[in-house]
């Protein structure tokens, strides 16, 4: 007997249809966000089709999400003149809600678009990507660096031009202490290694970190640096350690080669990326047919969920405080802190102080330093994320409801000296890595 194929899942309803302020009549149910419900709306001046952000104040406003929404209004009110960035029209507010009025963007998220192709060809995904570098060279002349590049917040309209959005975690000019960016925030997979310190940064640099990844995942179809674990995947940054497909073009590759560089001083800017050969070349020069090979055809969704590892699923949470996702069990089985000393000097503190504190220290053989007294065992790593930035773990193997009641305090005090800023949830008065 013949199997008929399963009809795809039904889209959620549309909302019963509702006026805004006389203005604008919400038609379709787009998306949710992390603090806004998104809906394709009419506006009843002019008939033009519109986006609507709604953001509900008495759910989702509180004193870490309005300097978020805030900061979103005001880059997006200084970029309004770029054909690659979102544009807003206007914010309306009630006692209750928040009314971001936006550009449509009929064609969906970029990332959808991958998710159905599972990649591009290099036609297309070389237009895309200097549609994105365009746009993000003008952030950078207004001062405004980005922080939350992903396929997710790249939408494209109903012609296929692509539109930056997601201005949530924007870095504002007013923000610069001494020419510089201090805060931690992003979606992991997409963020520069240099944002992972509490050490000064440039924005437009990390921004060319995560355009390079883009590129990357845009050719590839899977992330570069594909693993859930934090520090692992630090120090496979700093090894450059990701593989190319054997379809990707040599020209593509050293670009990307560029883009990735661990070192924020010696990777390529990106107003540097337009004299690239490769990033040159015009569609033009394209056979159509090349665009939409069927070679590149994805079939639906099941694949790519299947394909999925943890780390994958990581990179498709939004903007994120990072310093959550630096826990891989429980909040007490790590403490984790960044330090601006060489290798050598934060492994001499850790053994020094451990004798003193009466731990058995061994050196492993991949180097980790092990330390053990009574109930307590813990293995200590350290890795290098850039030049002059150290990761250094601390893994408690067993007993760590007694390292954290009689041991901590003690270690903590020991380690001052090398710690640059620790990382931990539990400590929210000292937090290192805040939400933007």
């Amino acid at each position: 007997m013949e199997r008929r194929p399963q009809s795809p899942p039904s889209p959620p309803p549309s909302p019963p249809s509702r006026i805004i302020l006389g203005k604008y009549q919400l038609t379709k149910f787009l998306g949710r966000g992390n603090f806004a419900k998104v809906y394709q709306a009419r506006s009843l001046i002019d008939g033009s089709t519109v986006a609507v952000k709604v953001i509900d104040k008495s759910k989702t406003v509180d004193a870490s999400m309005e300097p978020r929404i805030v900061r979103e209004i005001d880059a997006m009110r200084r970029l309004q003149n770029h054909p690659n960035i979102l544009k807003i029209h206007e914010v309306l507010a009630t006692k209750t809600k928040i009314y971001l009025i936006v550009d449509f963007a009929g064609g969906g998220e970029l990332f959808l678009k991958l998710a159905r192709r599972r990649k591009f060809p290099e036609a297309l995904a070389r237009r895309y990507f200097q549609q994105l570098v365009s746009a993000l060279c003008f952030c950078h002349r207004n001062g405004i660096a980005h922080r939350d590049l992903k396929p997710q917040n790249l939408l494209l309209d109903a012609e296929g031009n692509l539109k930056v959005s997601d201005f949530g975690l924007s870095a504002l000019p007013e923000q610069l202490k001494n020419g510089l960016l201090h805060t931690a925030c992003g979606t992991p997979a997409y963020t520069a290694p240099e944002i992972l310190g509490r050490i000064g940064y440039d924005g437009s640099k990390a921004d060319a970190w995560s355009c390079g990844v883009i590129l990357y995942v845009l050719l590839a179809g899977h992330l570069p640096f594909d693993d859930s674990n934090i520090p692992a995947m630090c120090k496979r940054i700093t090894r450059r350690d990701y593989q190319f497909p054997e379809w990707i073009s040599k020209p593509a590759r050293y670009l990307i080669y560029q883009l990735l560089d661990p070192n924020p001083k010696t990777r390529i800017r990106l107003e540097n990326v337009f004299g690239n050969n490769w990033f040159k070349k015009s569609l033009r020069e394209e056979p159509e047919e090349k665009l939409f090979d069927d070679k590149y055809s994805f079939d639906g969704y099941k694949k790519l969920e299947l394909g999925m590892n943890a780390f994958d699923i990581i990179s498709l949470s939004s903007g994120l405080n990072l310093s959550g996702l630096f826990e891989t069990t429980t909040l007490r089985s790590e403490k984790r802190f960044t330090s601006s000393e060489e290798v050598g000097v934060v492994e001499e503190k850790v053994k020094e102080i451990g004798v003193r504190l009466g731990f058995r220290v061994e050196i492993g053989k991949n180097g980790a330093i092990g330390l053990g007294k009574g109930k307590v065992t813990m293995v200590v790593e350290v890795f290098k994320i850039v030049d002059d930035l150290l990761l250094v773990a601390l893994k408690l193997e067993n007993g760590g409801l007694e390292f954290e009641d009689v041991h901590w305090n003690d270690w903590k005090i020991g380690l001052q000296d090398v710690v640059l800023s620790w990382h931990n949830n539990h400590e929210s008065n000292n937090l290192p890595m805040k939400f933007c």
